[in-house]
């Protein structure tokens, strides 16, 4: 994972094409801005900084381009996100061994 993607993904323009594309499976440029009320040129370059982090692939058809999502790149955030949850789980079972000692011994400082 690297700084680029992060700041593409920082864009909520292009967060609305990666989630239309997501559920749309692939599009061409005009669909694209039509759906998310966006103008061909400005959806056109959000189109290209996708492009150039590998978010997306584009194929030409004729005089059309037609985009999708590389599902690998999302496959490979998803890994990196998960390495913070994964450190974030480990901190709450630390704090839950650790809560059960200290009601332990409460539990023991009253029955004495």
């Amino acid at each position: 994972m690297n700084a680029a993607t992060l700041s593409a993904l920082a864009e909520p323009n292009r967060v609305n094409i990666v989630e239309l594309l997501r559920d749309g499976g692939a599009l061409t440029l005009g669909e694209i801005a039509e759906r998310l009320g966006l103008r061909l040129p400005q959806t056109s370059k959000h189109l290209r900084v996708l492009n150039d982090t590998g978010l997306v692939d584009v194929q030409a058809v004729a005089n059309r381009r037609i985009f999708k999502l590389r599902k690998e790149r999302f496959a490979e955030l998803d890994r990196w996100v998960q390495t913070f949850l994964d450190a974030k789980e480990e901190q709450f079972d630390r704090f839950d061994a650790l809560l059960r000692k200290v009601q332990e011994q409460e539990q023991e400082n009253e029955s004495k």
